[in-house]
């Protein structure tokens, strides 16, 4: 029972997931969603602003504390190993679902494409950030990153082996192709707003300094010399950087 109960908790967190992946596309590129980063109703820029980033910052936190290591360590020490993973996917998908139904909108207008042609290209580039997102998850392990794998294993009475080092495709190219793919898609628009650059500024600087200063020290800790190469060789986020640091 207890299993079975951990199966479906693992599934539900998928597909909470798989709602605030989708939604954050149209939220983000103010398509179809009843919602989206230049949608609703608007107060004064100093509000506007004060929520926003509290919002970003409750997302941050939450993403950043949580994948650290004490903190699994802490977690496994009281719940099912199985769930961790699933647990941290779902906290973070309730967290985006927050931004996006407290989010205000600051609709002054930074710039804007007029241009029919180039406009089109800008939502191309969108798009193929996101698909850059997806992808990169499916490089490594897409139903380990996200929890099934855990979960899997655990109704086989398996454990979970540790994840692989592993360099395949865009990873080749850069050590977080993820990541590039979220500012890919987070700075690519006809129409630049600046609730819209607020978000963008602020995911931008929370993904290079959790990147750096907290992920790749985990990863070094975990993997060692091989990864410390590998920083040698690729750069982190921006590809064909000589600075790869």
């Amino acid at each position: 029972m207890k299993k079975s109960i951990i199966l479906l908790y693992g599934i539900v967190a998928y597909f909470v997931f798989l709602i605030a992946f989708l939604y954050a596309i149209g939220f983000v590129g103010n398509i179809i969603v009843p919602k989206s980063i230049d949608t609703g109703a608007e107060t004064t820029m100093y509000f506007s602003v004060f929520i926003n980033v509290i919002l970003l910052s409750v997302f941050a936190l939450q993403h950043s504390i949580m994948a650290r290591p004490k903190f699994k360590e802490w977690f496994n020490s009281i719940f099912s190993q199985a769930m961790e993973r699933s647990t941290y996917i779902l906290l973070s998908s309730l967290a985006l679902i927050l931004i996006y139904w407290q989010w205000q909108p600051i609709t002054t207008i930074v710039w804007e494409t007029e241009n029919t042609i180039l406009s089109s290209i800008i939502t191309g580039i969108f798009f193929l950030g996101w698909l850059i997102v997806l992808l990169s998850t499916f490089m490594i392990n897409h139903l380990e990153l996200f929890g099934l794998a855990q979960i899997f294993d655990n109704l086989k009475n398996k454990q979970t082996p540790n994840p692989k080092f592993q360099t395949n495709y865009l990873y080749k190219l850069v050590r977080h192709p993820l990541m590039l793919g979220f500012l890919i898609a987070f700075w690519a628009t006809p129409t630049m707003t600046v609730g819209h650059l607020l978000f963008a500024l602020i995911t931008t600087i929370y993904i290079f300094v959790a990147v750096k200063y907290l992920e790749e020290k985990d990863l070094k800790k975990v993997i060692g010399k091989k990864y410390e190469t590998y920083q040698k060789e690729v750069p982190m986020i921006i590809p064909f950087t000589k600075n790869k640091r």
